[in-house]
Order: structure tokens, then C-alpha cells, then sequence
């Protein structure tokens, strides 16, 4: 699925970490790269979007569905009737008591909405839950609200709005809104595009017929990006297709027959295990691994350096023209990760064989009075059972 998908969005991924890239084009902030899911639509359908996206339907339905250039309010805290810390029962008398209950609470609700109002927001995006009658008002004074946006949304939205996000009604000032262009699609998902001048983020929204197909393409996307974002800021790149491997490995055993005694044959298994790569590329490809390495061991000493193996065709060609490259930061921790593990399997055999030399030839614990002397002992008691018959 990741393969017949990746010609669609591996130009949406090398531009999502571009737009990311500072100007000094080394330090990429994946943070403001957001990744959403949907289902039953087409992978090709995938795209890259500039702002946020919530997959959240309107409070109310009376409620505007697109905001030009609004102010946007990020809410920490509840439009709901506030609760007490403790339990509590109240006995009423009359349906008039009854009545200015619930008068008091609807006031309590107007209050809330009325603070929003005056703060001059025109969408609302809650942490949490927005009450049925809040809603109501909320509608009337023609503001867009959107209850329970998920908690990692909340800060990728403050990026992208340049809003505070507000714990408290009470302390809200204007100074702590933001601005954004908001559309409630066809697809029932809001679209979130930050208007203002220091605004930043940007959104690759996936889709797929099924969960499935969106986990996978999800992971394979993040996986991406990260490889994209690391080669940006290393700013190298290596030919790909085992080209590495086997000039890494010719260059090895040239200097294999500078090395004498024992230490060559380890130099030379350094070597082999390099070329180890570009077999296994070549039998997941479905080739014949020794014929490929004997046609790649060729080209490399020809001079080709970027010699490597196409898995579709079988041939051996410069990868680099052909566009098959790795991260040189990615290939360089790869070979010293290996060969750090293997130094370390060595150490611990080392520990082993000499804790296998110290206990030889040493005398179990216990000498004849042990399990050795067992016979003798058991001799002994043999004669006291004769003598006791």
C-alpha cells in the first residue's frame, strides 16, 4: 500500500519539511508538521494543507460554517454549568424555587458567552464540552463553536492562529485571540488556516478506504518525514541500492593486504559483512544474489562508485542519476551501530571463554567428603548395617 501510494506523497512530504525549513535551511521543526487520518476515500485523494484541520462537526446547527479572517479563541475551560467541589442536595418547596434554579443557571451561561462575545471572537475551539443551551447562544450571536478538540490539536492550533490558549473566562482579553480563515467542508472536517503574520503549520491529511490503509500510510509517512527532515539537515546524501556497501567494502580489502598476521582475515570479514546489504537488496528482489554482487564487485572496480542495483529491472546502474539515494547521517549510524553490537557479542564471548579456562582443572567443592566421597560414606554405613545383622 505504502509503495503504490508513495509516487502521490512523496512530494507532499519533501514540501512539508521545506515550508518547515528555516532560512538557514538546516533545522527543520517536524513540530509544526501535523499529520490527520480519514477514511473512505482514495490514498490518492491524500493531500497537503496549509493550517490545521479538526475532525469536528458544529456545536449547533444553526451555527456559521466558514469564517473569513476571523478571531479565534482557544479554550481550556468548559462552557458549562460550573459544579461544586463536593456533593450537594437541594430541597425545594415549590416549582417557583424550582424556576429561579434554573433561571440562575441560564444566567450563569449567558454570562459565559456574553464574555466571549465581547472579546470579539468569532469561532471558539473547547478542550471540552460546550452546554446544549450555551450552544443555543453561542448560535444567536453568530459564532462558530467546536467542543472537545483533542488535546494535541489545542497546541498544534496555537501555532497556527497565534491565539494564548485561555484557562479561565474570566481573564480573557481580546490581545488573546487569534485570527484564522475557517471552512466546515463537504467532508465534515473544519479547514484552519492561520492569517496572521507569524503563523506556522501545515497538515498532510491522509486518506484511505479503510483504518487499515491509514495506519499503514500513517506510519509510513511519519517515517518519511523524519528521513526527509534528517537529510535536509545534514544536507548529504549517499547513491543508494548497495553502492555503499560494496565500495566501502572494496576500499576495505585494499587495505586488507596492508594488514599482516591474523588481524587480515578480520579485516576481510568486515569486508564480506558489508556486502552483505547489497545481497540481501538483491534477493528480496527476487535475483540472484552472487551474480549481482560479482556484476556490482565489477563496476566498483571499474571507478563506477555510485554503481548500484536497480531492483526493478535486475541491472546494475549509477544511482544517483537514477534518483535512489540514502541519508549519509542514516548510513553512517547504521554501520557504526552494527559494528558497535558486533564488538560487543566479541566482548562477551572473551568473558565467557576466560570464565570457562579459570574453572578448568579445579577440584569440585567438597573433595572426597562430597558428592565424590558419596560411595565411601555410603560403604561405611553398608558395614554398620552388616554389623547390625
Amino acid at each position: 500500500m505504502i509503495r503504490a501510494a508513495s509516487p502521490m506523497l512523496c512530494v507532499p512530504v519533501v514540501q512539508a519539511v521545506t515550508i518547515e525549513t528555516d532560512d538557514g535551511g538546516r533545522v527543520v521543526d517536524l513540530e509544526y508538521v501535523n499529520i490527520e487520518t480519514q477514511t473512505g476515500r482514495s490514498a490518492s485523494e491524500s493531500e497537503l494543507l496549509n493550517g490545521a484541520v479538526v475532525d469536528k462537526d458544529p456545536a449547533h446547527d444553526d451555527m456559521p460554517t466558514s469564517v473569513e479572517d476571523g478571531n479565534v479563541l482557544l479554550l481550556q475551560e468548559p462552557i458549562e454549568i460550573e459544579e461544586t467541589d463536593a456533593d450537594a442536595s437541594l430541597q425545594l418547596e415549590s416549582p417557583d424555587q424550582l424556576q429561579d434554579f434554573l433561571d440562575k443557571e441560564e444566567k450563569q451561561l449567558r454570562e459565559k458567552v456574553q464574555t466571549i462575545a465581547d472579546s470579539g471572537a468569532d469561532v471558539v475551539l473547547c478542550r471540552k464540552g460546550i452546554d446544549d443551551l450555551a450552544e443555543h447562544f453561542l448560535a444567536k450571536e453568530g459564532i462558530l463553536a467546536v467542543s472537545r478538540v483533542k488535546k494535541s490539536d489545542m497546541s498544534f492550533l496555537r501555532e497556527v492562529t497565534e491565539a494564548e490558549i485561555v484557562s479561565d473566562l474570566d481573564s480573557l482579553e481580546p490581545s488573546a485571540l487569534g485570527s484564522a480563515n475557517v471552512e466546515y467542508g463537504d467532508d465534515e472536517l473544519f479547514y484552519i488556516e492561520g492569517t496572521g503574520e507569524e503563523s506556522h503549520g501545515v497538515t498532510l491529511l491522509l486518506r484511505g478506504s479503510t483504518e487499515h490503509v491509514v495506519d499503514e500510510l500513517e506510519r509510513g509517512i511519519g517515517d518519511a518525514l523524519e528521513v526527509v527532515a534528517q537529510t535536509v539537515s545534514d544536507g548529504r546524501v549517499l547513491a543508494g541500492g548497495g553502492a555503499v556497501e560494496v565500495e566501502l567494502a572494496r576500499r576495505v580489502r585494499e587495505y586488507a593486504d596492508s594488514v599482516s598476521g591474523r588481524e587480515q582475515l578480520a579485516v576481510e570479514s568486515f569486508a564480506d559483512a558489508l556486502e552483505l546489504v547489497p545481497r540481501v537488496l538483491a534477493e528480496n528482489a527476487g535475483l540472484d544474489s552472487i551474480d549481482t554482487l560479482v556484476d556490482l564487485r565489477a563496476a566498483h572496480d571499474d571507478g563506477e562508485e555510485s554503481a548500484g542495483l536497480n531492483v526493478f529491472t535486475g541491472d546494475v546502474v549509477d544511482t544517483f542519476e537514477a534518483g535512489v539515494v540514502e541519508s549519509a547521517h542514516a548510513k553512517q549510524q547504521a554501520v557504526s551501530s552494527a559494528t558497535e553490537a558486533a564488538n560487543l557479542v566479541l566482548k562477551i564471548d572473551d568473558i565467557i571463554a576466560a570464565g570457562d579456562l579459570s574453572t578448568e582443572g579445579e577440584e569440585p567443592e567438597g573433595g572426597a567428603g562430597g558428592p565424590g566421597g558419596a560411595p565411601g560414606g555410603m560403604g561405611g554405613m553398608g558395614g554398620g548395617m552388616g554389623g547390625m545383622m
